[in-house]
């Protein structure tokens, strides 16, 4: 499966995470699961390397250093993995203007 790389066209940026760690991140993150219909997810990572894997079918993963992103698709089932001690990140989210 191939990631995509730029956000659909009309989309705004309405809510972001707090920023996670390893002594912070929700275990519900290192498991599968997906954001609903009509958002979509930047992950952007702040320090050290984060795994984001989807869970397929079919399953891929990229390994995303300091100062990189990847999109997150509307229910799509994945996960995140963080590679290195320093390892941090946040996701901001995205839907169409006037979407509730």
């Amino acid at each position: 499966m191939t990631l995509p790389k730029g956000l659909p066209p009309g989309l705004t940026s309405y809510k972001s995470t707090p920023l996670f760690t390893h002594e912070s991140i929700p275990e519900s993150l290192l498991t599968a699961h997906k954001i609903k219909a009509g958002v979509w997810g930047v992950l952007r990572v702040t320090g050290g390397r984060v795994r984001y894997c989807i869970d397929g079918p079919p399953s891929s993963a990229e390994v995303v250093s300091k100062g990189g992103s990847v999109l997150i698709e509307p229910q799509v089932l994945h996960h995140a993995e963080l590679l290195d001690h320093d390892s941090s990140f946040f996701i901001e989210f995205y839907r169409a203007e006037g979407r509730g």
